[in-house]
């Protein structure tokens, strides 16, 4: 079978390997697509914690090829997703059932051969039925269960204002689940105007294009946009950028909270003024991956709270896992990537 193969940061080759070997308890899935995320940038340049060799890849649906012996619960032939990411189960973490934050936490597509593939073998524990939804969607089911975790963690108070910055996929996810989930008007900002169309067309209530490089600017914009005219009583940081997120604290009402949702690189520092936080009693939260979203974000793909139309604007060979790359990093049409084996 082809597979995107790395022996080292930014050294990869689309090559032949075999077709992984079905184990008792695992499920061998023919890879329909899978999505390009911006963590794939990262581990291409070696960063979040990538080991290698990798096949990269972690946001994939297929349908079942083969049943390993004692899988109960799945047919060949069904459309199915994977959760990518693995506890150890015996951590200190895990024992007290906080498993995002285990120790030994490893990932498909990061520390185990990802999805980039024609085929894949995991462990049927991993593994979800999408049977029924359209491809399209269901290859959204790993950033959706991100998205769900970061609802999870925010713990919305009802009636709240919120502010998301950034349009990509997974921001559109999370303000969507956001919208649903209590809060009483939503706002996305961001600098792309199209990425903003496609926010409005999926019922966020207010889009504001702000600049890259005016971070002033952006306050005042974003202030004059809250239902209030003084901020919102949570703003979400979905970019990765230090210079929004050295925006977020003096746009949260007092009380507020700030949910830091972007993957960054390690090196990157964000200005905080803990005088503001502390006189204000501002809740600053983080929000990492997923590990046991996987269920409710189907749901929500399921019952419409969570929609993807439009989303998609690129495909990709797997030959061409490269062009997919540098689209994603480059081109400014792009929103969704996949790559289709």
């Amino acid at each position: 079978m082809k597979a995107v193969v790395y022996d080292a940061p930014r050294s990869y080759a689309v090559t032949d390997i075999p077709v992984p070997p079905v184990g008792a308890g695992e499920v061998l899935i023919k890879v329909g697509q899978v999505g390009v995320c911006g963590t794939d940038l990262h581990i291409h340049e070696g960063d979040f914690n990538a080991v290698f060799p990798l096949i990269p890849g972690h946001e994939l649906v297929g349908v079942v090829e083969q049943l390993g012996a004692g899988v109960t619960g799945l047919r060949v032939g069904e459309q199915v997703t994977v959760n990518p990411n693995v506890h150890c189960g015996h951590c200190a973490y895990c024992r007290a059932g906080r498993l995002i934050l285990c120790a030994n936490l490893k990932g498909y597509g990061s520390n185990f051969p990802g999805f980039f593939a024609e085929y894949v073998a995991v462990p049927q524990t991993l593994v979800f039925s999408v049977e029924g939804l359209p491809a399209d969607t269901a290859v959204f089911t790993e950033p959706a269960g991100c998205a769900m975790h970061g609802l999870e963690t925010l713990d919305l108070r009802p009636g709240s204002s919120v502010l998301v910055f950034g349009s990509g996929p997974t921001g559109l996810l999370l303000a969507q689940l956001i919208a649903h989930g209590g809060a009483s008007s939503v706002t996305v900002a961001a600098p792309s105007a199209f990425k903003l169309e496609t926010a409005a067309a999926l019922g966020i209530d207010r889009t504001v294009q702000i600049s890259r490089d005016d971070p002033e600017s952006n306050i005042a914009v974003l202030k004059e946009a809250s239902p209030d005219g003084d901020g919102y009583d949570v703003v979400v940081e979905a970019t990765g950028s230090p210079r929004i997120g050295d925006i977020c604290v003096p746009l949260t009402r007092n009380g507020g909270t700030v949910l830091v949702y972007g993957v960054t690189r390690n090196e990157d520092i964000v200005t905080v003024h803990p005088f503001d936080v502390f006189r204000r009693e501002i809740t600053i939260k983080g929000s990492f991956a997923e590990i046991s979203s996987f269920g409710a974000a189907i749901a929500a793909l399921r019952g419409g709270r969570a929609k993807t139309d439009g989303i998609i604007t690129h495909r990709f060979a797997l030959d061409d896992y490269g062009k997919a790359l540098d689209a994603l990093q480059n081109d400014p049409t792009v929103h969704k990537v996949v790559i289709v084996p």
